[in-house]
Formats: structure tokens, C-alpha cells, sequence
């Protein structure tokens, strides 16, 4: 992370620069699509952004180790009771989560929607199944739409309307990996597509394990990447709501996870096969003109 970013972020403690630093290679390492949109902000807030989805990236990590089960459990479980603490106490020693607990005091940010996104986390180790569609959003809203609701003061709407189009784009978001990675969710032990969805399509969990397509399991994909558009069509509404100087970054992250949908049409919804994904010279077609209309609005707006 640049010191002018850390700079204009008004963030001078140099363990807590170290901090930030962390957070925004943990975001570049684990979730491309995210660090490239933030790039698109202002300098000043690109740390607090990176910070917000840097603990997520770490906490997800923490959530989905794998080797002995009870051990994974019990680190995850260590760490979110000391997160909790340090997050009442307004500071932190932990490399990733001292940055965010700073931004969350910079910014106001609500708590709630850090107690609500670990607890997900911890519900991530021990439920393995979702009956019905509406238990799994109530899961993904604490997963996914909290980080969209934390990013909210940092990227200053002008509307309070703002907070529903946010809290469907995280809905999106996580529902485009639910989609995306239901093979690697398997071999971790989970299914999140909800099982009232594969009765619906005649799909049953031994199907789909066995890694062989079907004209039912390409119904139940198709499903999921409909109710996946129709978030994405909600989410849309926050951009006019935003300063131009911001709302560059929510429209390429919205844009290319909703490539990773189109993908999956152009498999023929074959998720089985392979994990979908968007190539780098896509990133950067719509980068790239995100990139020259932030510029231009930056410095007259923020």
C-alpha cells in the first residue's frame, strides 16, 4: 500500500500502516475482483475499503481450513472471541484486524455488522445444509451484504435508500459463489443450494457429487443464475445514490462478478466441470474506462 493512500487516509500509527498494508495484500491475494475495484477510489479511501474486505478475506479463510476439523474449529473460535473483544475495546494487536477496527471507528460503522458477519463464519464450520431458500439469505445477508453495509459510510451516499440495492449486492455477490463454487463446497463437505431448490429440479446430493451433469442439474444452475439477476438488477439502483468519484468501484465489482453468471450460461450451466471465472483481459476492458470516468470526477468529489 502506497503512503499516499495511508496518507490521504489520515492513517499515521506505523503499526497500524502495517496493518492496512496486510489487509490490502490479503484482498490482492484472495479476491482480485474486489482489490481491482478498489482501485478505483479515491486514495483516501482505499485502505478503509481494503481493510473491510481484507478481514473478511481472513476471517473466510479462517472458516474454510481444512485438516483436523476440531482443530480448525477451535482456531476460528480463538480468534473471533479475540476479535469481538478487541472490537468493544476500539483497538487491536492482530495484523489484519487492527486496521479494520480502526475504520470501523473512523467511520462510525456500525457493530453489528461485524457481530453478524463472524457469526456467520462460525456457522460456516458446523451447518452443512440449507433447507430453504430463505434460511440461506438470512446466512448470506450476515456472510455478504454486512461487508456491503460496512462499506456504506465510507463510500458517503447521498440517499438514505442506499442500504437495500447494498445489501442485495452482497446477496449477489455471495450467490455468485455459491454458484460458481459448488464443486469445492462439496469436496469441503457443504452443499449451499438449498434443498427444497434440488427437490423442485429432481436433483438429488449423490447426483451431484458424482460430478456428471444432467439436464435437471443444468435447471436447478439455471435457477440460481436467475434469482442471481435479478439481486444484480436491484443492486444497480445504489449508483446513482453514490458521488461519482465512488460508485466506479461498486460498478466494476458488479460487472465482472456478473460475468462469472454469464460464464456459466455459455457452460450450458456445467458448474461441475470447472470453476468459472473472468480472464484478465475482461478485467481490464472494464477497468479501464471505470478508471478514466473516476479520474475525472475525482477532486470534485469524494
Amino acid at each position: 500500500m502506497s503512503a499516499r493512500e495511508l496518507d490521504a487516509a489520515g492513517v499515521v500509527d506505523p503499526e497500524l500502516r502495517l496493518s492496512y498494508g496486510r489487509c490490502r495484500q490479503l484482498l490482492a491475494q484472495h479476491g482480485r475482483t474486489y482489490y481491482l475495484a478498489t482501485l478505483l477510489l479515491p486514495p483516501g479511501k482505499r485502505p478503509h475499503i481494503q481493510a473491510i474486505y481484507g478481514l473478511a478475506r481472513h476471517a473466510d479463510e479462517l472458516a474454510d481450513a481444512t485438516g483436523d476439523d476440531a482443530e480448525c474449529t477451535e482456531r476460528l473460535e480463538r480468534w473471533t472471541d479475540q476479535f469481538l473483544r478487541d472490537l468493544s475495546a476500539g483497538a487491536s494487536a492482530d495484523p489484519v484486524a487492527a486496521a479494520l477496527i480502526h475504520t470501523v471507528g473512523v467511520w462510525d460503522i456500525p457493530h453489528d455488522h461485524l457481530v453478524r458477519f463472524v457469526g456467520a463464519m462460525r456457522q460456516d464450520r458446523t451447518v452443512t445444509r440449507y433447507d430453504t431458500y430463505e434460511r440461506l439469505e438470512l446466512y448470506m445477508h450476515d456472510a455478504a451484504a454486512v461487508i456491503g453495509l460496512q462499506m456504506l459510510p465510507v463510500l458517503q451516499p447521498r440517499s438514505p435508500l442506499a442500504e437495500e440495492p447494498v445489501r442485495a449486492m452482497g446477496l449477489a455477490f455471495q450467490l455468485t459463489n455459491i454458484i460458481r463454487d459448488v464443486v469445492e463446497d462439496l469436496d469441503r463437505g457443504r452443499l449451499y443450494l438449498p434443498v427444497e431448490d434440488l427437490e423442485r429440479f429432481s436433483v438429488s446430493v449423490g447426483q451431484l457429487q458424482a460430478r456428471r451433469m444432467t439436464r435437471d442439474i443444468a435447471a436447478l444452475i439455471e435457477f440460481q443464475v436467475h434469482r442471481a439477476e435479478a439481486l444484480y438488477a436491484r443492486a444497480r439502483d445504489v449508483l446513482p445514490m453514490l458521488p461519482p468519484a465512488n460508485r466506479e468501484c461498486l460498478r466494476v465489482a458488479m460487472t465482472l462478478y456478473a460475468d462469472i453468471l454469464g460464464q456459466v450460461r455459455s457452460s450450458g450451466f456445467d458448474v461441475l466441470r470447472g470453476r468459472a471465472s473472468v480472464g484478465t483481459g475482461r478485467r481490464l476492458a472494464v477497468a479501464a474506462p471505470a478508471a478514466a470516468r473516476a479520474w475525472l470526477h475525482r477532486g470534485r468529489t469524494t
